[in-house]
């Protein structure tokens, strides 16, 4: 599916986008030690000024909306004044969601980069084009594979050692 959305994956990834992922990794891995699985976004502005952060917290607000695009889409909007991000980049360490995607499009990001794929819910690349469909009345640009390996390496953490706590939950009972 990548190829038919016309999803640019780098060959070389550029330093500011690099650079701008690893923040959201920091974001990713303040998730993580909350108990979250770790999702960072960050939110950046022209000439490079971050606007606003997020990071999963739906365990901790008990909010099924608390994915770490819609904090960083908030925070931005109120540093802002606006709803309007137009002239964004927002950098999430795995791909968005439908509900993330849909809300990258209603405040105008104008592009979105992203580290991993996500295979079950992945929505801009992977099972939708949200953001791409030439039928949406705003569009932004996409690219995937930024820092995919650290990305995926701090998911796969998180959920090897859930499934170790579980398993051991139904080991004890």
């Amino acid at each position: 599916m990548l190829e038919k959305l016309q999803l640019h994956v780098p060959s070389e990834t550029s330093e500011r986008d690099a650079t701008w992922m690893m923040a959201a990794l920091d974001e990713a891995d303040l998730a993580a030690a909350e108990g979250e699985v770790p999702v960072g976004c960050v939110i950046v502005g022209v000439g490079g000024i971050e606007l606003g952060r997020g990071r999963n917290g739906r365990e901790m607000l008990a909010d099924p909306t608390a994915h770490a695009e819609i904090m960083a889409i908030r925070a931005a909007a109120a540093r802002l004044g606006s709803w309007r991000l137009e002239g964004t980049t927002a950098y999430v360490t795995l791909e968005p969601c439908a509900m993330c995607a849909g809300a990258l499009v209603l405040a105008r990001v104008d592009r979105v980069v992203f580290g991993c794929a996500d295979p079950k819910a992945g929505a801009i690349a992977t099972m939708f084009g949200i953001g791409l469909d030439p039928r949406l009345n705003h569009r932004f640009s996409v690219s995937g594979g930024v820092r995919a390996a650290d990305c995926a390496q701090r998911l796969q953490v998180f959920f090897a050692a859930l499934r170790d706590r579980t398993a051991r939950d139904k080991g004890d009972g």
